[in-house]
């Protein structure tokens, strides 16, 4: 399962304090059971001092293969500690606006 992977992958790269991969393909125009859309929150002590592209571009190294052979759609929420312990949720994600069959 990607969902499986990419947890995986996110805790071995990032020792999170707080990891959620959440697959949103539900909201989505794809078929009943696809792994084409995820929101991620990874809370991590490395991204003390990184500004907010350095985070992304560090979630996106780690998960270039799914990204280019599997997800269609990534949304990535990344923490410090700090950050974390004032907001304690990530921003729902927006509802589907349509768009094509991806299966």
């Amino acid at each position: 399962m990607i969902q499986q992977r990419i947890e995986h992958k996110l805790h071995d790269a990032f020792a999170p304090k707080h990891l959620e991969v959440l697959n949103e393909s539900h909201m989505h125009n794809v078929p009943p059971g696809s792994e084409s859309h995820f929101k991620v929150v990874v809370v991590s002590d490395q991204f003390n001092d990184q500004r907010l592209i350095a985070r992304h571009r560090a979630i996106n190294s780690v998960l270039a293969d799914e990204l280019a052979n599997h997800i269609h759609a990534l949304a990535i929420h990344t923490y410090t500690e700090a950050e974390w312990s004032e907001l304690m949720a990530a921003p729902a994600s927006p509802s589907c606006r349509g768009g094509s069959q991806i299966g």
